[in-house]
């Protein structure tokens, strides 16, 4: 079973189409890095997993379960999807963790505050939260700057936070939407090198980036989108060194 499945994923906005029927497996423990100009459809393909965009056509399954969805027998016998109620695809999400491209931290709330309210509005203790949340904090870099508020952190500093917030919630997937495109260069690093933890950890991720040297090192599957469609998917030493399609070549001599 994959830990992601995607199939016929739809989307459209406005009359535009965004996603156009792409079917995508991402295995249990695989890092899958999705690549492509602006506007081709990655990171809506990441908010329509964690179901933060309802698709128009096509279902995700994350480790056998719909995603926003029951499945439904009809009378003849077809199985069709009926949309959960709200309370239930939060609980989905609880699996799916996702990190942004903007931090999105609390301002008000201390660094430790921060990763323990999603635990304690899931019903853990709060010492247990607290000590799961320090030893993120560790696991980030960043032990000892528990009572900081973000205001006091850098960019880099902050990014790290929120990936260490989201691993508090124990998902069994983390999607990443560019999570160092608002940093400024000198500090991409610190958060690549949390990223590329995880995925030696063995954590399923699925990572939308444009650090090609990044994708080149840590990936087992190298996912290249344009124009709303998955074009070309391989192992990083066929797609860097001998991409098939004509637009991966193109996008790759660009982006290099």
């Amino acid at each position: 079973m994959s830990a992601i499945e995607v199939r016929g994923l739809s989307k459209s906005f406005g009359g535009r189409e965004v996603l156009r029927g792409v079917d995508l497996d991402v295995a249990t423990g695989e890092v899958a890095i999705v690549l492509g100009p602006s506007g081709s459809g990655k990171s809506t393909l990441l908010r329509c997993i964690n179901h933060l965009e309802r698709p128009d056509a096509g279902y995700v399954r994350v480790n056998g379960d719909v995603i926003g969805y029951r499945e439904a027998r009809r009378r003849d016998g077809e199985t069709v999807l009926r949309e959960l109620p709200p309370r239930e695809v939060a609980g989905q999400r609880r699996r799916i963790g996702m990190v942004f491209q903007q931090f999105n931290l609390f301002p008000h709330f201390t660094v430790l505050e921060n990763l323990t309210e999603g635990q304690l509005a899931g019903g853990i203790s709060p010492d247990e939260a607290a000590e799961r949340g320090r030893a993120l904090l560790a696991r980030v870099g960043l032990a000892g700057r528990e009572k900081s508020y973000p205001s006091h952190l850098s960019g880099g500093q902050q990014q790290r936070v929120a990936i260490a917030r989201t691993l508090a919630l124990q998902p069994d997937v983390v999607l990443f939407d560019e999570p160092t495109s608002a940093l400024d260069p000198e500090l991409v690093g610190e958060v690549l090198a949390v990223i590329r933890d995880l995925a030696e950890s063995g954590m399923t991720l699925v990572v939308v980036t444009h650090e090609i040297g990044f994708a080149r090192d840590v990936a087992d599957t190298v996912i290249f989108m344009d124009d709303g469609r998955i074009v070309e998917t391989g192992r990083p030493e066929q797609i860097f060194a001998a991409a098939e399609h004509p637009r991966t070549r193109e996008f790759l001599a660009a982006v290099r």
